[in-house]
């Protein structure tokens, strides 16, 4: 069973990924739930100033991922699917995902994430299918 041991170490793992360097997250996880918030920059922009999809699925798929993982302290999930949708632009303040685990079975748990901007507003949503991989969660990849 999963403790908060294993939610801190997977923050940690989190932390550590040099993609993430930019996006200066902050991230909470317990039991089938993750949330991560990002500082809108225009770093992160299409051409009509407001912040590009890519950053939107990063957060809703980060926040399902975790969540699952939340449920396995053995090895690291696998996203196998993810289905999303855009609902409104954000081009200023912070991005907030939530994501939590809405279903678990032998072979598969599937997450849900919702993003809000910084008025508390749904701007995207999405769903994810995750499953067991064959990679032990290890100090080296920072799980620590």
């Amino acid at each position: 069973m999963p403790t908060e041991a294993h939610y801190r170490k997977l923050e940690n793992m989190y932390m550590s990924l040099p993609v993430n360097l930019q996006y200066e997250p902050q991230i909470t996880i317990s039991q089938a739930k993750a949330e991560i918030t990002i500082p809108v920059s225009e770093q992160y922009f299409h051409a009509a100033d407001a912040v590009h999809g890519m950053v939107y699925f990063k957060l809703m798929d980060d926040t399902a991922f975790m969540a699952a993982n939340s449920l396995l302290d053995d090895v690291f999930v696998l996203t196998t699917n993810f289905q999303l949708y855009f609902l409104r632009p954000v081009s200023s303040g912070q991005m907030r995902a939530v994501g939590k685990v809405v279903s678990q079975s032998k072979n598969q748990i599937i997450s849900e994430s919702i993003v809000f901007d910084s008025q508390g507003r749904e701007i995207s949503r999405g769903s994810g299918t995750f499953v067991r991989s064959r990679v032990t969660l290890t100090p080296e990849m920072g799980y620590k």
